[in-house]
């Protein structure tokens, strides 16, 4: 009898040590999004809190393990490695080092750590260097036939309502395209045709093959901002006829996405709750809901493992609406993006990719490049 009630009174002093080692992982004090950024030279993962503080996730770590009660956890070296460890023990790791900061009042005043910075005082980095892009073309009703009138796309969007078929999905590149939060969007030499279109970036987290719609969430990592920049100057009029998704999407710096990525868990469902928002120079271009998308992002997702393999790191976008700027139905005329402008594209409850617009330097000579002649292109 004497032995348990010594067993019984160690539990209870043992209670809120195994409380802090065990249960704080089960939920996280604050709702985090995680990202990469340049600290001191070095590239991070960074876990940002409240949209202001980047905690250095390895460093955290660090202080982390120095208290006996937290087992030894090891860091992984980049984006895509947390996003396929994250549901097989990363995340539980994750919620300690938040929960510990939070406890211990150490993300900000006196006692801030030194691996706590200000988001404002270090540089963003695209959150991650995905396998693969996959784009959803023409996937929102107000996109649908948006060069013609009002009247002729509001016709257009509803004979398409009527057979919404299965979704369109192209490539764009990722290495050379991909940037991240106040890097610069670049016009090619020569064109002159450079838009627009916010989408959300969608990050698998789990590898998906032939996964039907209802179950697609389960191998969803978490959302970004991410931003279809294209030319619609099109192939010169004496080469092969029809499109070319090359040109039209694979330009360096053509892929901007960030400036971090959401957990599901502290986002929800994106067809409840979806407001994106694109503005050039403070002027809003675009703006949608999940209500406007002819396929659902789950639909988008059964579509394309259907097609490939989808693996943790990849992302899936889900398209844009209408207002882009090749676009007459809302604005009345086209406008393109050009040198001087100030790109703002915005998800609630992710955040705002912010990029200047520059005239790519110098005059390329003997590529062999013969790209359409549109107005500023030589011949």
């Amino acid at each position: 009898m004497r032995r348990l009630c010594v067993f019984v009174a160690l539990l209870v002093l043992a209670g809120p040590v195994l409380a802090r080692a065990q249960g704080q992982a089960l939920t996280s004090a604050e709702p985090f999004k995680l990202g990469t950024f340049e600290i001191e030279g070095e590239e991070v993962i960074g876990i940002v809190l409240r949209d202001e503080i980047v905690v250095e996730l390895g460093a955290a770590n660090r202080a982390l393990e120095r208290d006996p009660i937290y087992p030894a956890v090891p860091m992984p070296e980049d984006m895509v490695e947390l996003i396929g460890r994250y549901e097989y023990g990363l995340k539980a790791r994750l919620y300690e080092i938040v929960n510990d900061l939070v406890a211990q009042r150490r993300l900000d005043g006196a006692g801030r750590a030194r691996f706590v910075h200000r988001v404002a005082d270090v540089r963003t980095r695209p959150p991650l260097m995905p396998g693969k892009i996959m784009n959803a073309a023409v996937n929102f009703y107000s996109h649908v036939g948006e060069q013609g009138t009002p009247e002729q796309q509001r016709q257009a969007a509803e004979e398409r309502r009527k057979t919404r078929g299965v979704p369109y999905l192209f490539l764009k590149p990722t290495r050379g395209a991909i940037v991240g939060n106040g890097d610069a969007v670049v016009l090619p030499y020569g064109r002159d045709q450079i838009d627009w279109e916010v989408e959300l970036g969608i990050v698998i987290g789990r590898a998906a093959k032939y996964v039907p719609a209802p179950r697609a969430a389960d191998h969803i990592f978490g959302y970004m901002v991410t931003i279809d920049i294209s030319d619609r100057g099109g192939r010169p009029p004496d080469s092969r006829p029809g499109s070319d998704w090359f040109v039209g999407k694979g330009h360096d710096t053509f892929a901007p996405m960030g400036p971090w990525i959401v957990p599901k868990e502290f986002y929800g469902d994106p067809m409840e709750r979806l407001r994106q928002v694109l503005m050039v120079d403070g002027k809003v271009m675009q703006e949608a809901g999940a209500a406007d998308m002819i396929h659902s992002i789950y639909e988008l997702l059964e579509y394309a493992s259907s097609l490939i393999t989808l693996f943790p790191g990849d992302v899936l976008n889900n398209g844009t609406s209408g207002g882009t700027g090749m676009g007459t139905a809302y604005r009345g005329e086209q406008q393109f993006l050009k040198a001087g402008d100030t790109i703002e594209a915005s998800i609630d409850g992710i955040g705002t990719l912010t990029l200047p617009v520059v005239a790519e330097e110098g005059r390329p000579e003997g590529t062999g490049s013969f790209l359409p002649p549109v107005s500023s292109y030589r011949r």
